[in-house]
């Protein structure tokens, strides 16, 4: 039978090893690359939400986004950051229209986003969140050209302080915030955002594909 305070001190140092990994990690970390450092039997989960308890209410909180973990800067601290806020670039209107779009009808295709938009969407609008690592390429639609369809990344969940997808905001928010206009078609419903792996209707993109918005034939 183990002792007890052995158990206890064994939970310590899982926990102090997890925060010094969390801590030296500049992206959020998945469960199994914290693991590997624990050995093996560790109940990482459980130990992670002990973590995250020990830093309720601190200036930094342990926050779960997707099924990767971070320590980041508590809500209500947030005007702290304001300066940094200040000098990043802010996104055009329609590079926040097409995130938000991407968002709520993923997987989608750049015709796709024209359609609920109404407008052309430019392939530096599609390039500019690709290279902020917001949206990623998926696959190609099985329709005729194939099209990339797209999707959101964990850094913008993390980048929003979302855990999961189902933590979007709604349609009133979102017009409220400034994310989407209301020159969007009034009919317009938020749908519940596709998270997961490739559809029925999505092919994997090939090694050497680059992902162009040409059409397959």
């Amino acid at each position: 039978m183990s002792d007890p305070e052995d158990h206890g001190e064994v939970t310590e140092r899982h926990l102090r090893i997890l925060e010094a990994l969390l801590f030296a990690s500049s992206e959020p970390l998945a469960t199994n690359q914290m693991a590997t450092y624990l050995g093996e039997g560790s109940r990482v989960i459980e130990l992670l939400v002990t973590l995250q308890q020990r830093y309720a209410g601190r200036g930094v909180n342990l926050v779960q986004r997707a099924d990767k973990w971070a320590f980041r800067t508590a809500e209500d601290l947030g005007f702290l950051l304001r300066r940094e806020e200040h000098e990043t670039r802010p996104l055009s209107r329609a590079a926040l229209e097409t995130l938000s779009i991407i968002a709520y009808h993923q997987p989608a295709t750049r015709a796709e986003i024209e359609e609920v938009r109404g407008v052309a969407t430019g392939k530096g609008t599609i390039d500019l969140l690709l290279e902020a690592d917001w949206i990623r390429m998926r696959g190609r639609r099985r329709t005729p050209g194939r099209p990339v369809t797209y999707g959101t990344t964990d850094a913008f969940l993390d980048h929003f302080g979302l855990e999961t997808l189902g933590d979007l905001p709604g349609l009133e928010e979102l017009k409220g915030s400034g994310l989407l206009s209301n020159r969007l078609p009034p009919s317009m419903q938020i749908p519940l955002p596709f998270d997961g792996a490739l559809r029925e209707d999505e092919d994997p993109l090939d090694p050497d594909d680059s992902g162009s918005e040409e059409e397959i034939s």
